[in-house]
C-alpha cells in the first residue's frame, strides 16, 4: 500500500465520524441524566413528600441496575449484534425515562429507575464496542475522542441543564428531556448504524459467571454507596458489604479461569500487558475525575452560596479544557502512541489540582476558572487515549468482552472516588468542628447540605479548609496514574494479531 492510500486509510472517514455521532447521541443523554437528578434530588424529596436518604435511592436503584446489566452486554452484543443491543438500550432507557416521569410517589420513582439503569448500563459498553469495531486500532486515538464528549462534558454541563429545568419547569422534565433525546438516538442508530457484528458461535450464556460477575458488582457498588452516604469506610454496615463483593469478584476470577473463553468475560484479557495497564489507569482516573466532579459543585454552593445554575456555570472551563485537549491527544495518540500523551495530561491535571488544594472563602473566580480550564485540559488528555490504548492491543473479536469490562471498572471507580474524597472532606469537617467545640450534624455530604445556611456562613473558612482538605486527597490520587501510564505503549499501533482470548476461539 503506498503511503497516500495509508494516510487515507488512517484518517477518520466520514463512516466512522457519523457513527461515532450517532453513538454519542445516545450517551449524552445517560451520562447527563445522572448528573441532572443529582441537581434535583433535593427538589423531589420534597414535592414527593420523602426524606432525603430514602430520596436517595433514586441515584443507588440507578446504581445498583447499572452494575447489575453490564456484565450481559458483551455476550448480548457477540449473540444478537450491536446494532439490535444498542437500539434495545436506547428504547429501555427512553421508557424508563418517561415512567419516571409519570412517577406518582417516591417508590415508584425508585422503581422505574431500576428500568432506566438497565437500558443505561448497556449503552456505554455498548457503545465502546461500536466505536473500536468501526474505527481499527490505528484510528482508535481520535475516534475515542468523538466517545469522549459526553463522558467528560456531561459532568460538567449537566448541572446547569439540571438547574434550569429545576427553576423554570416541574421536576417531570429532568426525565421528561431524554425522551426526544432517545427518539432522535433510535432514529439515527436505525439509519446510520452499521448491522451484523454478531459472532459466530456466541455459546450459551453464562448462567453461573453472571450470578457471580453481576451479583459481586451490585454488592460492592451498594457498599460504596453506603460509605459516601455515611462519610466513612468504618462502619460494618460498608464494610461487610465491600467485603461480600470483593470475595464475589475472586470467585468470579477463578470461575473464568477454569471456563475459559465461554466465561462472560474472559479474565485472561488481564495477560495483555496494554490492556492492564490501560484499565488500572482508567480505574485511578474515574477515581479522581468523578470524585473531584463531586466536591467542585458542593464548594460553590455551600461555600460561595451559589445556586446549581450558578455552580454548573463555574465548572464550564474544566469542560471547555477537556473539549480543546481531546482531538489533539487522541490524534497524538495515534501517531506516537498514548504511552507519551497519557503522562503529559497527568502533569497538566496536576497543575489543574493543586491550586484547588488553597481554596478559602473568597478565591477569586477568574483564578478558578484559568485552574479548572488546565485541569480539563489534563482530563481530556488522559481518559480517552488510556480507553484507546486499552482496546488497541486485543483481537477485534474480544473486543465485546473487553467493554464491558472497562465499564464496570469505571463505574466501580468513580464511585470509590466519590466515597473517598466524600469520607475526606467530611471527617476534616468534623474533627475541625469538634476542635473548635462545634457539634457535627449528619454524615456524608448530607452533613454539609443539610446544614442551616445561617451555620454554613459562619463557618465557611472551615469548610473552605477542608475542601481543600479533600482537593489534596485527590491530588494524590491523580498522581498515582503516573506508575501505569508509564507502561501505556509508546508507539502507534496498526495491525492486531489473532489473539486466543477471543470468544469462541
Amino acid at each position: 500500500m503506498d503511503p497516500s492510500t495509508t494516510a487515507r486509510a488512517e484518517k477518520l472517514d466520514r463512516e466512522v465520524v457519523v457513527t461515532g455521532l450517532v453513538v454519542v447521541c445516545g450517551l449524552i443523554m445517560v451520562v447527563f441524566d445522572t448528573t441532572i437528578v443529582n441537581v434535583a434530588l433535593g427538589t423531589v424529596s420534597r414535592q414527593l413528600g420523602a426524606n432525603l436518604s430514602t430520596a436517595q435511592w433514586i441515584v443507588t436503584g440507578y446504581l445498583l441496575a447499572v452494575g447489575l446489566v453490564i456484565p450481559l452486554t458483551g455476550w448480548a452484543v457477540d449473540r444478537f449484534g450491536t446494532k439490535p443491543v444498542w437500539i434495545l438500550s436506547v428504547v429501555l432507557f427512553a421508557a424508563g425515562s418517561a415512567l419516571c416521569a409519570s412517577a406518582w410517589s417516591i417508590e415508584s420513582l425508585i422503581a422505574f429507575r431500576v428500568v432506566q439503569g438497565l437500558g443505561g448500563g448497556m449503552l456505554l459498553p455498548g457503545g465502546q464496542t461500536i466505536i473500536t469495531r468501526a474505527a481499527g486500532p490505528a484510528r482508535l486515538g481520535r475516534a475515542m475522542a468523538i466517545l469522549g464528549v459526553p463522558m467528560l462534558l456531561g459532568p460538567v454541563f449537566g448541572p446547569v441543564l439540571g438547574g434550569l429545568l429545576v427553576e423554570y419547569t416541574s421536576w417531570h422534565w429532568i426525565f421528561l428531556v431524554n425522551v426526544p433525546v432517545a427518539a432522535c438516538a433510535v432514529a439515527l442508530a436505525v439509519w446510520k448504524l452499521p448491522g451484523g457484528g454478531e459472532a459466530e458461535h456466541p455459546g450459551r450464556i453464562d448462567v453461573r459467571g453472571l450470578v457471580l460477575l453481576s451479583g459481586s458488582l451490585v454488592v460492592l457498588l451498594y457498599g460504596l454507596s453506603r460509605a459516601s452516604s455515611q462519610g466513612g469506610f468504618g462502619h460494618w454496615s460498608v464494610l461487610a458489604w465491600l467485603i461480600a463483593g470483593g470475595a464475589g469478584l475472586a470467585l468470579y476470577t477463578w470461575h473464568s479461569l477454569a471456563r475459559g473463553p465461554a466465561s462472560l468475560i474472559d479474565v485472561r484479557l488481564f495477560t495483555d500487558r496494554y490492556f492492564t495497564a490501560g484499565t488500572v489507569t482508567i480505574f485511578l482516573v474515574a477515581v479522581a475525575l468523578f470524585g473531584g466532579l463531586l466536591l467542585l459543585p458542593l464548594y460553590y454552593q455551600t461555600v460561595r452560596g451559589e445556586g446549581a445554575l450558578a455552580a454548573g456555570l463555574l465548572l464550564a472551563p474544566q469542560g471547555l479544557g477537556a473539549m480543546v485537549a481531546m482531538p489533539l491527544a487522541g490524534r497524538l495518540t495515534d501517531r506516537v502512541g498514548a504511552g507519551f500523551v497519557v503522562p503529559v495530561g497527568i502533569v497538566l491535571a496536576l497543575l489543574g489540582t493543586a491550586p484547588l488544594g488553597m481554596l478559602g472563602t473568597g478565591t477569586s473566580y477568574g483564578w478558578l476558572s484559568a485552574v479548572l480550564f488546565v485541569r480539563g485540559l489534563g482530563l481530556g488528555s488522559v481518559m480517552m487515549p488510556t480507553f484507546a490504548a486499552a482496546y488497541a492491543q486485543l483481537d477485534p473479536r474480544a473486543v465485546s468482552r473487553a467493554a464491558p469490562t472497562l465499564s464496570a471498572i469505571q463505574q466501580i471507580g468513580a464511585s470509590l472516588g466519590s466515597a473517598l474524597l466524600v469520607t475526606a472532606l467530611t471527617q476534616h469537617l468534623t474533627g475541625e468542628l469538634t476542635a473548635r467545640g462545634i457539634p457535627a450534624v449528619g454524615a456524608g455530604a448530607n452533613q454539609i447540605t443539610s446544614m442551616p445556611p445561617a451555620v454554613r456562613a459562619t463557618v465557611a473558612p472551615i469548610l473552605a479548609e477542608s475542601f481543600g482538605f479533600a482537593f489534596w486527597v485527590a491530588f494524590g490520587m491523580t498522581a498515582a496514574l503516573i506508575v501505569p501510564a508509564l507502561l501505556l505503549p509508546r508507539h502507534p499501533r496498526r495491525s492486531v494479531s489473532a489473539s486466543p482470548m477471543a470468544p469462541g476461539a
